[in-house]
Formats: structure tokens, sequence, C-alpha cells
């Protein structure tokens, strides 16, 4: 490549320059520290920017004292915005200090020039666009090392709470200590209100709650998650003023598959037995449906959960000439049926309930009542047909001729 005169010109007011590496890094750091507001917070030690402020100046000036150079040392500016990503500094403010630095070069290379006299103020005016190019290297660099390392933290600390949402679902829950130390990482409290959230996706891959984390923030509420490849299960720390209702609005409203809630729980060391409702909640929904569903925390409910083959062969003992029917009549009769009890016996106000005769109630318990394995004036038989009606409300596909499956 050619080298112009006016290039080696620059070549000499860069290597004065070098001269006075050290005193010009100094005075880069100090004007920093004058004029942005952030590094005044010493997140940055004055050595630290000191040290940065010389290595990118030597790069640069550097280069602008061999006119053979094939290419910039940007590794300077590599390792700032590696470093600086690592502290949590703001990106621009980081970018605003170089433009200083960029500018205070300038001004060095112009004072040194006009010192030097002669052409040699023609010559750095003509090499201007080749050290704004070297500024904007630099800044590139920067940049690109900033937000790579900036990724690979949150690849990293979305590993982590991964993880300790596993140690939360998986591990000890007995080990209070244990606990404890995940509830510091998690930055949850030990005691509070806690929801388990499990999410079903419907593509492999696709997140089942796509932008749920902003939705939660605006309502003050922490989460941490487990990614699989089918689904998504988040730890909720809900604000003790925050209504689970809007919690829920929230998660509805952006739900693409099956989603199950547990009850709201107040210690952590409870979280395995809370997914447990959260899974079966998720499961009871129809296959493909994007609904969300939370459990009540009952007896019923925790004996069905438990107990599930067994709470459905004992519902098709009860029910089984009933579930046998056309859909219709079946619904028919099951909901006459709770209407029934709901009234406590009285056709007349479960007529009321369901905008029909009292005849016509009694005429739909009499039918409902040839498949039962009794008379409905026996205590027993009564209490057979509500803990069936109940299980079936709270499961429906208990109704089904197949064991509901469970994620163990």
């Amino acid at each position: 490549m050619h080298v112009t005169a006016p290039r080696h010109l620059v070549a000499e007011l860069a290597e004065i320059l070098l001269g006075r590496l050290d005193a010009i890094a100094a005075e880069m750091a100090e004007l920093t520290y004058e004029n942005i507001e952030f590094y005044r917070t010493m997140v940055v030690r004055p050595e630290d920017l000191r040290a940065s402020m010389r290595h990118n100046f030597h790069g640069s000036i550097s280069y602008l004292a061999d006119p053979d150079a094939p290419s910039i040392d940007l590794s300077g500016p590599a390792e700032t915005g590696r470093k600086r990503a690592l502290q949590n500094a703001p990106l621009p403010e980081i970018l605003r200090a170089y433009r200083l630095g960029a500018q205070h070069l300038w001004e060095q290379l112009l004072h040194e020039a006009r010192k030097l006299g002669g052409d040699a103020p023609d010559a750095l005016l003509e090499s201007a666009g080749q050290i704004w190019e070297i500024a904007d290297a630099q800044s590139s660099a920067l940049t690109n090392a900033y937000r790579e390392t900036l990724a690979e933290r949150m690849v990293e600390t979305d590993r982590r709470r991964s993880a300790l949402v596993a140690e939360l679902i998986d591990g000890p829950s007995s080990d209070s200590d244990t606990i404890w130390e995940v509830a510091r990482m998690l930055d949850f409290p030990f005691q509070g209100s806690f929801l388990v959230v499990t999410a079903e996706a419907l593509t492999v891959g696709d997140p089942p709650l796509p932008g749920l984390d902003s939705r939660l923030r605006a309502l003050d509420v922490g989460s941490a998650w487990r990614a699989q490849p089918s689904s998504e299960t988040g730890v909720l720390s809900c604000p003790q003023r925050q209504p689970v209702e809007r919690i829920l609005d929230a998660v509805r409203a952006i739900a693409t598959g099956r989603v199950g809630v547990s009850p709201l729980y107040d210690r952590l060391d409870q979280t395995s037995r809370a997914l447990r409702y959260a899974q079966v909640a998720a499961q009871s929904l129809p296959p493909g449906a994007a609904a969300v569903r939370q459990l009540d925390d009952t007896p019923l409910t925790e004996l069905v959960m438990h107990n599930l083959e067994t709470t459905q062969r004992a519902v098709h003992r009860i029910l089984g000439g009933v579930l046998s029917l056309p859909e219709d009549d079946r619904t028919t009769l099951l909901a006459t049926a709770r209407a029934w009890l709901g009234a406590h016996g009285s056709a007349a106000e479960a007529g009321r309930a369901l905008y029909c005769h009292q005849n016509t109630v009694r005429y739909r318990m009499h039918r409902l009542e040839e498949f039962l394995r009794g008379p409905l004036d026996d205590p027993r038989i009564v209490a057979e047909l509500s803990m069936a009606l109940d299980a079936v409300g709270t499961f429906p596909t208990l109704l089904e001729h197949h064991p509901l499956p469970l994620t163990p």
C-alpha cells in the first residue's frame, strides 16, 4: 500500500503522543468523571478506568504511529466491553465515554500538529476521516463484546435459575437450610405467597407463555422458570397486595396451550406439592385447548389427586350407567343432580336454579336413580353421588374411560 506524506506526518504526531501515554490516559479518565455521572458512582474504579483508557488509547495511537500497520488492535475496547457488561455499566454511558476520549485524542493530535507547524495541521485534517473510522471501529468492538457478554450472562442466569427451580421441585424439601439458600439466590422470600404454573407448549421449542415475564414485572410478581422441550414450569412470588385473579388474567392473556396453576401456598418448601396441583390442573383441560385452570386446595381435590385411578373406578361404579348415555342426556342428568344436591334435595329449589318445573326435576332424579346403586332416600347413595359429582366437576376427564395421565 502506498503511504502518503500526510500519513507520515500523522505518524510523527502519534509517536509524540505515545511518549505521553500515561498522562493522556489520566486526562481522559478525569474528563470522564467530570462529564458522566455514572462513573462518579465508582462502580468503575479510577485505576480501572485509567487502565482501560490507556489500553484503548495505545491501540489507536500505535496504529496511527505505524503507517504500515495492517489493522488496528481492538483487544482494548473488546476487553472493556466485556468488563463493563460484568459490572452492569449502561452501554450508552460507556459509548459516551468513548466519544469523549476520541474527542480528547483529536484535540491532542491537533495541539501537536500546530506546535510542529508546516504541513502538519493540513496533514492531520486530511487524515481526519481515518481517525474517526478508528473511533467507530473501537466503539463497534466494544458494543459487540458488551452485548455478547450480556447474552452469555443471561443464558448463565437462566440456567442457574432453572437449576434452582429444579431444586425446589425435585430436591429434598425437608432440608430447610437448602430451601432458604435457594430462596436467597432467587431473591424470593422463604415465606410469602407463591404459585406454581406449568404450561404446555404446542410446538417443541416454542415458548408456551410468550411475553409473560414483562406482564408479571408490571404486577410486581417475581418468577423463576424451568424450561423443558414441551413445557415450562415456573414458581411465582406474588406480592400480598396483588389479587391472584389479576395474575391469572395475565397468564390467560398469552396462553397458547394448556396451563395449570396451583393453589396459593405460603412456604417455598411446599413447591413440589404445589406442582402436583398445577400438573393435574393442566392435564384436566381438553387436549389442545388454550386455557388456564387453577385447582382449589380442598380435601377432596387432594384425595382424588393422590388416588386418581381408584377415584375413577369409584366414579364409574357410581355413575357408570349414566356415563354410557348420549352426551346430551348425560349432561342434563348430571346438571340436575348437582342442582338437586345444592338445593338439599328440594325439587322446587332445584327447578328454580335450572329454570324448569319441579316435576321435571323429580322426573330426572327418578330416572337418574335407575342408574345408581340404590334409592336416593338412602344417605349412603346420596353421599356416593355427591362425591362422584364433586370429583368429575374438579376433574372432568374422570368421565372418560381411560385413566388420566399424570406426570410423576
